[in-house]
């Protein structure tokens, strides 16, 4: 199982120990990741705390620079990306790499957003990609033992594929599924002929 081989995520999202203030917390991550993603990193921070149902000391009391509101946006989404690995583990093989490639799609929506606002030099960032390809990793190894994934195939490729087809942004849900599911189809196992 994936959440046996996959080392704990050190640079998780730290958050608050009372619940009233983790929903608020957890409401302003997802309102700044939706924000970020449609308008980019220097998205309004009262637009954000409004989304989210609080006021604007609260997201500076959680998050007292946009830079830490980014970095915990970064973060969350790669906890997230990990979990997503735990979810989809006991799922036949190639539903689980499928599962949680479109998972990835939406991660890479959001690192786009930021990207180049994260100090990616930070040994965080670091430990993230690698609890990311841990989490990722026997996924697509399970579906190539399997014979349902192409052998000739990485899972970095795969991620950089994926990542490069998610750069150019989609028309809409619909074409991202279609690019998806096309991409996902020249890295499954044919039969031999």
């Amino acid at each position: 199982m994936v959440s046996e081989t996959r080392p704990a995520l050190r640079v998780d999202v730290r958050r608050p120990q009372r619940a009233d203030a983790r929903r608020n917390f957890d409401a302003l991550l997802a309102a700044a990741r939706d924000a970020f993603s449609t308008k980019g990193t220097e998205a309004s921070l009262e637009d954000i705390a409004r989304q989210a149902g609080v006021g604007i000391g609260t997201l500076y009391r959680n998050f007292p620079t946009r830079q830490d509101l980014l970095r915990a946006v970064y973060l969350g989404e790669i906890e997230e990306l990990c979990l997503a690995a735990e979810d989809a583990a006991d799922l036949p093989p190639w539903e689980a790499l499928a599962t949680w490639v479109r998972r990835f799609v939406e991660y890479a929506a959001t690192k786009r957003a930021i990207h180049e606002s994260l100090n990616r030099e930070a040994a965080e960032f670091s430990e993230a990609r690698d609890a990311m390809y841990a989490a990722g990793t026997p996924l697509f190894e399970r579906a190539q033992e399997a014979g349902e994934a192409r052998k000739d195939v990485s899972f970095d490729d795969l991620l950089r594929m994926i990542s490069g087809l998610t750069a150019a942004g989609f028309v809409d849900d619909e074409q991202r599924e279609r690019v998806l599911r096309i991409a996902l189809d020249g890295v499954r196992a044919r039969a031999a002929d």
